[in-house]
């Protein structure tokens, strides 16, 4: 039987979200109906909100979330009503090129829920990366559920399903930093402060973080930075390589998705370094550089979607670290606020006023 919840709902190209009804159908098979506990407010919300990623409006808005399986559709195994979850937009397919080939962190072929929530009207819903979880009760594919430990508070576990986690797998995934590594991340919003703990964990002797925002350089100090450069008056590239021998860092973690921000990166990292793009940039956007620069400083430019993680190994060991008092996962969230307070978050996530704030239910 259908139930009826209260969810975030984007009705048409930068309109201000609205609080609706949303109509939640039982979950067929492979499904799962998830009642939400806590999701964070990403940027990616915002990019939806704004058309920057679809028109196949309206969107049900959020999707970096854990809450507990309350239903399960026929053939669901993985998990059972009761379980804690954190909900993850890669549901590997185990059937395309890459599961076949054993990389299943980069499932090419992710799958959603094939129900659709509604509104009452009847109106199909298109759920943010196929989750949709602001909103008390979510249907979602079974495998976008991943268990982890209930200890775990449900609104630091919730943002390992988005930003943390692509902060984290940039740094640990994409960009293989090892030890005694030098690393630089430009951009210290929630990913990149993520990617700073994440080249913590991996043992980097420095971390040079780059912002034009002395806040967000103090808060990337906190979690593990053990340099910080402010952009806004200091040539960034030139300070990474003082800071690193004239040489430049080992990997360099874009964390804002612009091609000035990019070209920066490219420029600051040592000759056969890794660049990884993290930060998310939009479809009009272009970069030009020297082929003769790409080809001459060697090394590995890469893109790091979702971290390159795969949930079902990533998420539980995370979980542990968190709960051993090696993840500081709490330290990312700076507010807790209702499903009304959804528009006005947007607005100071917008001008750096918080790392995330979390929608609790």
């Amino acid at each position: 039987m259908s139930q009826h919840v209260r969810g975030v709902v984007a009705r048409a190209k930068g309109e201000p979200v609205r609080v609706e009804t949303v109509v939640v159908p039982d979950p067929g098979p492979g499904e799962a109906v998830v009642k939400v506990q806590a999701c964070g407010v990403c940027h990616t919300d915002l990019h939806y909100r704004d058309g920057g990623i679809g028109d196949d409006f309206p969107f049900l808005l959020g999707h970096e979330a854990a809450g507990v399986v309350e239903q399960v559709g026929p053939g669901v195994t993985e998990v059972a009503p009761g379980d804690f979850v954190i909900l993850n937009w890669r549901a590997v397919c185990g059937r395309c090129r890459a599961c076949r080939r054993g990389r299943p962190q980069y499932c090419f072929d992710t799958h959603n829920a094939k129900r659709r929530m509604t509104l009452t009207d009847g109106t199909e819903l298109s759920p943010a990366l196929g989750i949709g979880a602001f909103a008390e009760k979510t249907l979602v594919a079974a495998g976008q559920c991943t268990k982890v430990d209930p200890a775990a508070s449900p609104a630091a576990a919730g943002l390992l399903g988005c930003g943390v986690m692509a902060g984290i797998g940039a740094a640990i995934n994409t960009g293989g930093v090892g030890r005694g590594d030098t690393v630089a991340v430009i951009g210290c919003g929630g990913v990149g402060d993520a990617a700073v703990v994440g080249a913590r964990l991996a043992g980097a002797a420095r971390v040079i973080a780059v912002d034009i925002d002395d806040r967000k350089l103090e808060t990337a100090r906190s979690l593990g930075a053990t340099h910080t450069v402010n952009s806004r008056g200091t040539d960034p590239v030139g300070a990474i390589r003082d800071l690193t021998g004239g040489f430049g860092a080992d990997v360099v973690i874009e964390a804002v998705g612009r091609p000035e921000t990019y070209e920066q990166a490219f420029y600051a990292r040592d000759l056969a370094g890794t660049v990884v793009l993290v930060g998310v940039p939009t479809p009009e956007m272009r970069l030009e550089l020297p082929l003769a620069d790409v080809f001459g400083r060697g090394g590995a430019l890469k893109s790091s979607w979702y971290g390159d993680c795969l949930p079902s190994r990533d998420f539980p060991m995370l979980i542990d670290l968190y709960l051993q008092g090696r993840l500081d996962l709490d330290a990312f969230v700076s507010e807790t606020i209702t499903l009304d307070e959804v528009e006005d978050a947007f607005g100071r996530m917008r001008e750096g006023d918080v790392l995330r704030s979390v929608v609790m239910f």
